[in-house]
């Protein structure tokens, strides 16, 4: 049966609302015989309302067989497309192409699933700090950050939070800082972002002010839900040897 323009016109605003792995998680759970509300808790319950409202608009709720088809698809085209941009900083923003360090932090303002990041040190005066607290006061947002020990800890000062102020501030996320290998310190210098599982940034710039608008800085955005996933199953994969979770304030 062909859907009318109504229901088409769902589908596609259900495509661009599902994220690639709310998709395939919830296309994988119908195909097992989860009951829906069941399968349903894969999407963030302040996401929920809309996703189930727009499947009954795509007349898709009572046909189990094509909302699967509609789901695999909808994770199928986020999987298919892959774009690599550059993004630079530059004194008094001269680079002539690609985004700019000082706007990175709309990936983190704009996630509906997760935000996973990496840095040697933050500075209170970045917008990514900014923007990740506010991330991680976002309850339907899962928020890991992995901080280097000693740039954060060594040497305090006003500019600079340390671990257990990052922890403090960063209230509803799970933030890891490292620990010593083999008898010394480990340092974090790993740089990157990695939001709803399928876009990643990778930067040369560390959370700072100087680095979003003043130094020369390289880096690359990369949409792709593969290379996105498997760099956060290895950051996962070192947290045993490599990092220890930093209580909260007052815990």
């Amino acid at each position: 049966m062909t859907p009318d323009r109504g229901e088409a016109d769902a589908c596609r605003e259900l495509a661009a609302y599902l994220t690639g792995s709310e998709a395939n998680q919830l296309a994988d759970r119908l195909l097992t015989g989860q009951p829906k509300s069941m399968a349903m808790s894969v999407v963030a319950p302040s996401r929920v309302g809309k996703v189930r409202a727009l499947i009954e608009r795509a007349g898709l709720a009572d046909d189990r067989a094509r909302l699967v088809a509609v789901l695999s698809s909808i994770a199928g085209a986020h999987a298919g497309t892959t774009s690599v941009t550059p993004v630079w900083t530059t004194p008094g923003h001269m680079a002539g192409a690609g985004q700019l360090t000082s706007s990175i932090h709309h990936y983190v303002s704009a996630a509906r699933e997760s935000v996973i990041c990496s840095t040697f040190n933050f500075q209170r005066t970045s917008a990514l700090w900014d923007a990740l607290k506010v991330a991680a006061g976002r309850r339907e947002l899962a928020v890991r950050i992995y901080v280097d020990t000693a740039a954060a800890d060594d040497k305090p000062a006003p500019w600079k939070p340390s671990t257990a102020e990052v922890a403090g501030a960063m209230r509803g996320a799970k933030v890891f800082r490292t620990i010593a290998w083999s008898g010394k310190l480990v340092t974090n210098h790993a740089k990157f972002i990695a939001v709803d599982h399928q876009f990643l940034v990778v930067m040369s710039a560390n959370f700072s002010k100087s680095a979003e608008h003043r130094n020369v800085e390289l880096g690359l955005v990369i949409k792709d839900p593969l290379i996105t996933q498997s760099v956060e199953r290895q950051m996962a994969a070192l947290e045993a040897g490599v990092y220890e979770r930093v209580p909260h304030v007052g815990h």
